[in-house]
């Protein structure tokens, strides 16, 4: 993430008339990417610079959009002013899971008049309904008793002479959790994957893994059928010309999979997109058939179907019995899918707990839903939330739900 930013920093300083980008967002953490969609804007509106935006994270981008451009197999389906154009994808589901939480709730809701875009234009929409039923019933989460990563009092450094990385971290995640590690970029959250699975030896603190001390896993013995990480930078794990020779590789059956590669078998590993690269590490980390799961950024890259896809993927290794830990900048993705959710601050967590309550008491580092619906309700949190209390509710003026 800290690279990425750099790497965007030295672009706009570049003088030019055009600034292609092709998502520049994928690895910063919310609070930046929309800085960083706000320094955008100013360059466009003040130096008349024109920008050409690929993204996936279009909450902060599309509000600034003058033009919004959809492409499906290859081919320019939709072409305009974006209110416009996501009016008229109200049939097209996978576009639709995409779009702004606002325009999502609009769409839902079966809304007329102009669809809104932005956070404030969600908030002048959804005053419209009533909000005598403040609140959606929530239920009460109970974890196993049994803990499958437990770190205490950890401290970690990269050089002697450098500041600590973590430092005192205390971290639980328990048997069949399904827990996402949120934060700011340079924080500390891959760092803590790495020292989790070993990779990286902690300076002080104790580490167990499923009850026993990771210095106790002699001879590999924690990465057989135990622990595994996907690491942020998946093409580390590629090593063959095709996908077929790599799931061969790992010694993994593309028929046993969770999520069909039939169609890449043959492609080079390289030449996949963000997203496919994406899955095609993840089946090969799941070829290692561990009970402990760790993701680094494993939404990133993905278009909002493909993470829907993925996270149902996820949910049915965690019924199965697997523990997932996944460090994300994607709040919707964790609001919608964790069990617990923890903020990491300084090399430690500061606050944790679960989505319901962990978004809606977070004013900044929280979903786009949150942020609109928090004056008129109390825990809604995702776009499925903000629906259910807006058609519970009804219009204002009316008698008849939406």
């Amino acid at each position: 993430g800290e690279r990425g930013r750099l790497s965007l920093a030295k672009l706009i300083l570049s003088p030019c008339n055009l600034l292609i980008l092709d998502e520049p967002t994928a690895q910063l953490d919310p609070i930046t990417a929309s800085d960083f969609m706000n320094t955008l804007y100013r360059l466009n509106q003040d130096f008349s610079l024109t920008i050409l935006l690929s993204e996936h994270r279009l909450e902060d981008a599309l509000p600034h959009a003058d033009k919004l451009l959809v492409m499906e197999n290859g081919r320019l389906t939709a072409d305009g002013e974006p209110h416009k154009v996501i009016a008229e994808m109200r049939d097209n589901a996978e576009l639709i899971c995409g779009m702004p939480s606002a325009s999502r709730i609009y769409l839902e809701l079966g809304a007329k008049g102009e669809c809104p875009l932005s956070v404030r234009e969600g908030k002048r929409f959804i005053q419209r309904y009533k909000n005598e039923i403040r609140q959606t019933e929530i239920k009460e989460y109970t974890h196993s008793k049994n803990k499958a990563l437990e770190m205490k009092d950890v401290y970690f450094r990269y050089e002697r002479n450098l500041p600590d990385i973590l430092s005192g971290l205390d971290l639980t995640v328990y048997e069949k959790e399904f827990f996402c590690i949120l934060g700011g970029n340079g924080s500390g959250k891959t760092t803590t994957l790495s020292v989790a699975s070993g990779i990286k030896k902690a300076i002080s603190g104790k580490i167990e893994i499923f009850g026993k001390n990771i210095r106790s896993y002699k001879n590999q013995s924690l990465y057989r059928e135990c622990v595994a990480l996907l690491p942020q930078d998946v093409q580390m794990l590629f090593l063959c010309n095709t996908v077929r020779e790599e799931l061969e590789d790992a010694q993994c059956s593309a028929e046993t999979l969770p999520f069909d590669l039939s169609a890449l078998m043959e492609q080079h590993p390289y030449d996949l997109s963000g997203g496919e690269q994406q899955l095609l590490a993840l089946a090969k980390v799941l070829a290692q058939k561990p009970k402990l799961l760790l993701l680094d950024e494993p939404a990133k890259a993905l278009d909002s179907a493909s993470k829907r896809r993925l996270a149902e993927v996820l949910l049915k290794l965690r019924d199965s019995g697997m523990t997932i830990v996944a460090v994300t900048h994607d709040v919707e993705f964790a609001s919608e899918y964790a069990d617990r959710c923890a903020m990491f601050f300084r090399g430690k967590i500061v606050s944790q707990g679960e989505p319901k309550q962990f978004f809606s008491e977070n004013s900044f580092y929280t979903t786009a839903v949150s942020r609109m619906t928090r004056e008129m309700y109390s825990n809604a949190v995702t776009v499925s939330d903000a629906v259910k209390l807006c058609r519970i509710n009804g219009l204002k003026g009316t008698e008849n739900d939406t």
